[in-house]
């Protein structure tokens, strides 16, 4: 499936992480078809271990709003997001996560803990997957294979 616009830039961000040295996912926030938000994983540059590209996006936009519910806003991400990050999105109201590459090991939405489908999460944002999941998994193909 082809990638849009927002989905495009959030493969940007993971390209600039690559390039930065960090594991290249990227994330793009929008409300309303207005980026609010979009950073890439920051995990090594700012030694946290929650500088997540979601939760950076996540932190902008609450920061932005004035308000830490994102009621109506879309989340582009380029791996499904792991436990702590879509735990983050329920928490944040997110509308709808779209995301490229699925993560059978790490992910907390379709995979793993499936974060969405617990009884103890009381906002389930509708999940869209496979959205630019080709170069999104062909970023993370090469960054691991150029340090193996």
């Amino acid at each position: 499936m082809l990638p849009s616009p927002h989905m495009t830039r959030a493969l940007e961000q993971a390209e600039a992480a690559a390039a930065r040295g960090e594991v290249p996912i990227g994330a793009v926030l929008v409300q309303g078809g207005v980026v609010l938000a979009a950073d890439s994983n920051r995990v090594i540059e700012l030694h946290d271990p929650t500088a997540h590209a979601e939760m950076l996006v996540l932190r902008t936009a609450a920061k932005a709003l004035g308000n830490e519910r994102l009621d109506g806003c879309d989340l582009y991400v380029t791996l499904e997001p792991c436990a702590m990050c879509a735990a983050a999105i329920a928490l944040a109201r997110v509308r709808k996560v779209v995301y490229g590459a699925a993560d059978p090991k790490g992910g907390g939405v379709d995979h793993g803990p499936r974060i969405f489908t617990q009884p103890t999460i009381h906002h389930r944002p509708e999940v869209v997957s496979g959205i630019g999941e080709t170069r999104a998994v062909e970023l993370l193909q090469e960054f691991f294979r150029a340090r193996r």
